[in-house]
């Protein structure tokens, strides 16, 4: 098998006496949709922080394509090709949704933002080139030149996405995608991840939606008090004892 795009052997992270992640592992290759799952403090945004270098781990091994990333900057982490949106919206309401995408496309060139204002040639058709196809990608290519703070909350998740995805990452890593969407706004972010996908970008996606997960993703894995209790199939992991018990305390984990 190839060298994974992701691996974490034995990764911890504790705050002080606290226990928020402890040695968890697991490979994830080029290719894979996989769904994170967990109760409330389970560990989950902790473990992302721990992957896209906003947190460093205390104990552990965090690799991208065989290299240790562990101690390395999020800025310099999303050069490599991993980039993140967060649970909390971090769009900016008075920027246009071009200029909000934009902003991530110019952290991906590994150049200041002041050499995109001062309109360097390769500079601003990098940014643009990347931008616009961010905005293909999601939809959102009718609104650029609105404000973000006219969107939708719906359509701001696609901004979101958008800008991370203006980083051209192989790895995209979603939290909470679909909270706060509707039905039909989470059965349509569906297909747009499943497409995603199709493209050929890697996702990881922590959601607090069941049915999401199950149906969308193709391996899921289960974090309990900071550890992994399991990492399987969706039809797998609906049938574990120890995920109903830990997770839900019911027969089953998804209609």
């Amino acid at each position: 098998m190839s060298t994974p795009l992701l691996s974490l052997h034995g990764v911890s992270r504790h705050f002080g006496g606290l226990i928020a992640v402890e040695d968890v592992s697991f490979d994830l290759h080029a290719g894979e949709l996989i769904g994170l799952i967990g109760p409330n403090g389970a560990g989950k945004t902790t473990l992302f922080n721990l992957i896209t270098g906003f947190s460093q781990p205390t104990a552990g091994l965090i690799q991208w394509q065989g290299h240790a990333i562990q101690h390395l900057p999020a800025a310099e982490i999303a050069r490599l090709g991993i980039a993140r949106t967060f649970q909390n919206l971090r769009v900016f309401p008075n920027l246009t949704v071009f200029d909000n995408v934009s902003v991530g496309a110019v952290g991906h060139q590994n150049y200041g933002l002041f050499d995109a204002l001062l309109r360097r040639k390769q500079a601003a058709k990098n940014v643009t080139a990347a931008t616009w196809k961010a905005l293909e990608l999601t939809g959102l290519t009718p609104y650029a030149n609105e404000l973000a703070a006219n969107l939708s909350y719906g359509k701001r998740k696609y901004l979101e996405i958008a800008r991370a995805l203006a980083f051209s990452p192989q790895l995209l890593i979603l939290d909470e995608p679909a909270a706060g969407l509707n039905d039909t706004e989470t059965a349509e972010l569906s297909k747009f991840l499943r497409r995603l996908n199709q493209h050929g970008i890697t996702l990881l996606l922590v959601e607090h939606d069941l049915n999401l997960v199950m149906n969308l993703c193709r391996r899921v894995l289960v974090l309990a008090s900071g550890q992994l209790i399991a990492d399987d199939t969706p039809q797998v992991i609906a049938k574990d004892k120890a995920v109903q018990d830990v997770y839900l305390g019911s027969d089953e984990v998804a209609a």
